[in-house]
This record gives C-alpha cells, sequence and structure tokens, in this order.
C-alpha cells in the first residue's frame, strides 16, 4: 500500500509557508541531525510571524495549512486533525499518550484507513473519520497532529511508541518484504519494480497493491486493508521498501526495516548516519549520487546475501 500525499513538512517545520524546505534549510539540517531543541526555536520563531487569520486555512490544501497557533492545551478539550499522509499519521501518534496527559479530553479526526489500527490506542478518548468534506468543528484547542512534538516540545526519544494490537501474519522463516512505490508525491522516491528481484532470493512477499512479475508468495498484491497489511509486515522477517507509509508502518511495529531513501531525502532521514531516532529498527540505505538506485540496492541486496537467515537453502 502507498501513502497519501505527505505535504511539506510537520506544522513545526512551516518554516517556509507551502514549500518544502530545501537541504540548506536550517530546520531541516537540525531535524536530518536529530537536533530537537534547535529545530523547535526555529519553528516557534517562525509560527510567531504568522498571520492568525491563515490559520486552518480552507483556501489551501489540507497538507499545507497549519493549525495549533500555541495556544495552552493543559485541562482542555483538544482536537488533533490528521491533514498529511497516512505515514505522517503513523509517525506522530506515538505524541498522543504525551498529550493526554495534559489535555482534558483528546479527539483524534484521523484517515479513515487508519482506524482499525487505532481503536483502543492509549491517549484518545474520541476517535472519528476525517471528512474532507465536513471537518469537525474547532474545540478549545486544534492542532495537527505533526505539530504535536513542537507543542509538547518532545523529541521522539520522549516518546516511545504504544504496541499496536497486531497479531502477525504466519509466514515463512525468513521472509523479505518488499515495497517498491511511494505513490505520486515524489516519484523520485519510487524504485523500478524489476531491481527489487535483488531481494528475492529466498522468500519474499509485496506489499504493494495490485500484481507483480516478481517471485513473491502474493503474485496478486496486498490487499488495501491496513490491519492486514500490518500484519503481513508484522510477520515479515526483514521490511525492505522505499520512503512511504510501510516505513512507518513497519517502524513503529518493531519490525527491521532497510529504507531505500533519495540522495537528497526527506527532512526525517539522516544523511550523515543509517541510523534514526524515529525508529531504532529501521537502517537508511541512501543513494550514493541522485538517482542512483542500482547502487544502493547492490549494496543492500549484497548485504542481505551476507545474513546466514537470508540464504536460500540448497537443494
Amino acid at each position: 500500500m502507498t501513502a497519501l500525499p505527505h505535504g511539506a513538512s510537520p506544522g513545526m517545520g512551516h518554516v517556509v509557508e507551502g514549500r518544502a524546505p530545501s537541504a540548506r534549510d536550517p530546520w531541516t539540517d537540525a531535524m536530518r541531525r536529530g537536533d530537537f531543541p534547535t529545530a523547535w526555536a526555529i519553528a516557534a520563531e517562525a509560527m510567531g510571524r504568522r498571520d492568525p487569520a491563515t490559520r486552518d486555512n480552507p483556501q489551501l490544501p489540507y497538507h499545507l495549512r497549519w493549525v495549533w497557533d500555541g495556544r495552552p492545551f493543559a485541562g482542555r478539550e483538544v482536537l488533533v486533525r490528521c491533514y498529511h499522509g497516512l505515514g505522517d499519521t503513523l509517525m506522530f501518534s506515538r505524541f498522543l499518550p504525551l498529550l493526554a496527559r495534559h489535555a482534558a479530553r483528546v479527539t483524534v479526526e484521523m484517515q479513515p484507513h487508519l482506524l482499525p489500527l487505532f481503536r483502543g490506542f492509549p491517549g484518545i478518548d474520541r476517535l472519528v473519520p476525517f471528512d474532507v468534506a465536513r471537518p469537525l468543528p474547532p474545540q478549545d484547542c486544534d492542532i495537527e497532529i505533526m505539530e504535536l512534538s513542537l507543542a509538547l516540545r518532545a523529541s521522539p526519544g520522549g516518546a516511545p511508541m504504544p504496541a499496536l494490537d497486531i497479531l502477525p501474519a504466519p509466514l515463512p522463516p525468513s521472509t523479505v518484504a518488499l515495497c517498491w512505490g511511494a505513490g505520486d508525491w515524489d516519484a523520485g522516491r519510487s524504485v523500478p519494480e524489476a531491481m527489487m528481484q535483488s531481494f528475492c532470493h529466498g522468500p519474499a512477499l509485496s506489499l504493494m497493491p495490485g500484481p507483480t512479475a516478481l517471485p513473491v508468495l502474493n503474485p496478486e498484491g496486498c490487499p488495501l486493508n491496513m490491519v492486514r497489511t500490518a500484519e503481513l509486515v508484522a510477520g515479515s522477517a526483514l521490511v525492505v521498501t522505499v520512503d512511504t507509509m510501510i516505513a512507518h508502518l513497519a517502524g513503529i511495529l518493531g519490525r527491521p526495516v532497510w529504507l531505500l531513501a533519495k540522495h537528497d531525502p526527506d527532512w526525517r532521514w539522516p544523511v550523515e548516519s543509517t541510523g534514526t531516532p524515529w525508529y531504532p529498527t529501521v537502517c537508511v540505505w541512501r543513494q550514493p549520487a541522485p538517482g542512483d538506485w542500482a547502487s544502493v540496492i547492490g549494496q543492500a541486496a549484497a548485504a542481505l546475501d551476507r545474513q546466514p537467515r537470508f540464504q536460500p537453502a540448497e537443494g
């Protein structure tokens, strides 16, 4: 399954309104190196320069809006709006239990696809589907889910992800789950399907919708069902994916993830290391040069072949 469009950056990163920050942007640099206090300071300064009349501007696409205006949320009815992609909601849901410690009541207006995963999730008093045509009216304090880190001044390390109630699918040992399509938001994140053949030397699984010619256990593709997708991810020994919702789903489920990233990746992935504070089980494999998927996939596939548990049985 692929993600919905991500938008420019989280609410704490709308430093340049309506545009994704560049690699030379100080906020992006701070986020990539995990310097959250610096990123918060930059975002808070930018928030102070905003025109209050543009808050949750209905003339803008949802993913370009800012919502939280800095008002206190302690002891108030808080409405958390999920205006970005499925992966963004998954990524920032870790902050909901922390928000609930301060708010009187937390309502989360979430994308319908994700609702089955989050029923009973700690920190959510009321969970409702987000209807883009009829969003909920404002409450005491509205905040977009990607603004929570700034509002709470909480890093991912300070907000560990609660466990999702997912039963792993019964898959063959050492199954590698693959996702190579990143949707329309950024076509440069996607890998040509044929290149994923390098990861199919043992049992492999497709996490893409629709049929595939790759030698996988499910050539018909992955069902468009988040719970079933999560079960397949949870039952896999390794997830190899591009930068899309699957990376976040596998990360919050605690599965080993190899992320195939662009040379100039999104702000949430590092450029100086292979680890990320957002997901301890994620290893980032970054292109050595723009557009060079062959090199990075060759390196990752060779590393996989060197691991005994993923080597195909003889005979």
